[in-house]
Order: C-alpha cells, then sequence, then structure tokens
C-alpha cells in the first residue's frame, strides 16, 4: 500500500496496512539548528527533507500566498496594516496576485502523487485569518463592529480570488486535502462568537467548500486552541476535518469522536512531554492508540516541535510513531 492510498484509505474510515506517518508543522529554526549540531547532515533540508531522512512519509504543501513579492510588512507580528476603507483600496496592488505558484513545480508534484509517493496538501488563508493579517490581531476584534461592510468585501474579495485559484491548481495537481488556515481559537475556546462567525465566515465557507469537494479534496481547518466548540460551526458549513487539536489548550481527540464520530482529525500528540524520554511518549501514543484503530485520524505533533527536543528523542518519536501506526492498521 502506498502513501496515497493510505492517506485515501484513512479518510474514509477504511483499513490499511498501517496508518500514514507525516508531520504536518514546520519545525522550528531553532529546533533544526539544534538538530544540525547534534549530527542531523546539512544537506538534509527543512521541511519534508527532514521527514522523509527520518522514515516519515512524503507529502507536498502548496501554501497560496494572496500577497505580492513586494507586499508590504507588518512592523512586528500582529501589527496592522489597514485601518479602514481607503487603506485597504490602497492596499490592493500588493493583493491576489494571478499565478502565485510555480506551474512546472505543481506538475511534478502530481507525477509524484501519481506514482502514489506523495500526498498533496492545499493550504488557503481562512475568512478569520485574512482580515486579521491586514487590520492586526487587536484591531481585527473591532473591526467586526467598526467595519462590518468592509470585513465583508475583503472576504467577498479573497472568494473570488481562491475560487480563480482552484480551479487553475486543479488543472495541474490534485490535492487529496487543504486546510484553510484560521487559528481563531484559543486555550478558552474560539475567538469570536457563533453570531459573528454566521455572519461574517460561513457565508463564504458556504459558497467555495462545495466546489474543493467537487475537486474531490478534503476541507479541513487549521485552527490552534480549543477548537471542541468550535466545530458544530464547521460541520454545519461543509469543513470535514480539524488539525492540529493541541492537548495543552484541553482537547481530547476521544471525546471528539466520541461526539463527532465522522469528522476527521489530524495531530494530537502533545509536543510538551516529547523531550521526557520513551516511556512518556509510549504513554502519549497509547492514549491516542484507541481513536488511531477508528480510522479519520492521523496522529502528528500538536504543532511544531520545540527546541527542547533533541534529535535523538525525535529518532525516538518517529519510531514509535511508526509502530503505533502499525498497530492501528
Amino acid at each position: 500500500m502506498n502513501t496515497v492510498e493510505r492517506f485515501e484509505k484513512v479518510m474514509r474510515f477504511e483499513p490499511v496496512d498501517r496508518l500514514p506517518m507525516m508531520e504536518w508543522a514546520f519545525y522550528w529554526n531553532e529546533t533544526t539548528d539544534r538538530w544540525y549540531k547534534e549530527g542531523l547532515p546539512r544537506d538534509v533540508q527543512p521541511h519534508r527533507d527532514i521527514c522523509v531522512y527520518l522514515g516519515m512519509d512524503s507529502y507536498r504543501q502548496l501554501w497560496v500566498s494572496l500577497r505580492t513579492e513586494n507586499c508590504p510588512v507588518p512592523s512586528h507580528h500582529g501589527a496592522a496594516l489597514i485601518h479602514n476603507t481607503e487603506d485597504y483600496e490602497k492596499f490592493l496592488p500588493h493583493l491576489f496576485p494571478l499565478k502565485p505558484y510555480d506551474v512546472e513545480m505543481l506538475k511534478a508534484w502530481d507525477a509524484e502523487r501519481k506514482a502514489g509517493d506523495t500526498a498533496i496538501w492545499l493550504t488557503f488563508e481562512g475568512f478569520f485569518w485574512f482580515p486579521r493579517t491586514l487590520f492586526g490581531i487587536e484591531q481585527h476584534m473591532y473591526a467586526f463592529y467598526d467595519h462590518a461592510e468592509l470585513m465583508h468585501r475583503m472576504n467577498q474579495d479573497l472568494l473570488q480570488w481562491q475560487l480563480r485559484m482552484l480551479d487553475d491548481i486543479c488543472q495541474y495537481c490534485q490535492p487529496q486535502f487543504m486546510t484553510f488556515a484560521e487559528d481563531m481559537s484559543y486555550n478558552h475556546g474560539p475567538m469570536l462568537s457563533n453570531q459573528a462567525f454566521d455572519e461574517f465566515l460561513a457565508p463564504y465557507y458556504r459558497q467555495i467548500i462545495p466546489k474543493i469537494k467537487k475537486k474531490g479534496i478534503r476541507v479541513f481547518v487549521d485552527s490552534d486552541g480549543d477548537v471542541s466548540p468550535l466545530i458544530p460551526w464547521l460541520k454545519e458549513v461543509g469543513v470535514e476535518g480539524i488539525l492540529p487539536l493541541e492537548r495543552m489548550a484541553g482537547v481530547d481527540v476521544a471525546q471528539l469522536r466520541k461526539a463527532h464520530p465522522e469528522f476527521l482529525m489530524i495531530g494530537a500528540f502533545d509536543k510538551t512531554i516529547m523531550h521526557l524520554g520513551q516511556a512518556a511518549m509510549r504513554a502519549e501514543f497509547e492514549r491516542l492508540l484507541p481513536v488511531m484503530k477508528q480510522g479519520g485520524f492521523i496522529p502528528s505533533v500538536d504543532h511544531q516541535t520545540p527546541p527542547d527536543v533533541s534529535l535523538e528523542a525525535y529518532r525516538c518519536y518517529v519510531s514509535l510513531l511508526k509502530e503505533y501506526t502499525i498497530k492501528a492498521g
């Protein structure tokens, strides 16, 4: 059974020889810097090369950037780039490029997919994420009230651009799944109300998700924090799965599976115990194993592997991942 077949079968809750072994999150620079000092060959580059070198399955992620190469950047993380409609209109020349990807690269990726070697993952910025990157974190929260009309305009612009990108990308490459990058939860739940979700996000999800599914692509949302209250909202607009299921935020995959038996999940392995050694990591896999056996779930680190994890510890994690993905199969 090859990489693509395993992914597809797990997503359909069908039997497999083992679960996919994937690392969805990019490694921290500090983590890979440590690993190079500890013996990881310098010619093994983040992210995919490291995964494959250490024995995991191959996948390719296309994050479709909606910014031009010369787009201004915020002065610091979370800072504002616009404040009102006039600012947005001035900023538009820096947004929504015609073809922000290499067509020949996509064709090469699709050849890997057709050979069964590589799963393809598409990422769009979501309807919560995109306005926040322009308004800035704090001002975005006020914008739901102070700039409601502009928020809708921004998301309508985003929607129309993504529909064009979807059709164009699928001419060259067939993704197995996609994520909307959103990060709209924190450790106490969603950062917006159900009412705000229904008004400002749901109308755009409802227009694009059926078209994504028609292309044969499974639809996930990527959100940190406690996503448990968010899942019913996502299901109503057609979202099929979620990642990364952060344990530190109180997410319990067994409870989620019980509440939402058909919902797909990726992640959930508690990154904060990886430096504690084999016994701690084995106990974490034992926690996840019952859900792993049920299908529709791919275990992976629940966010970027932190710098306190040595190369030796990560090799141990990969070895245990292989052992338990076979047990689950």
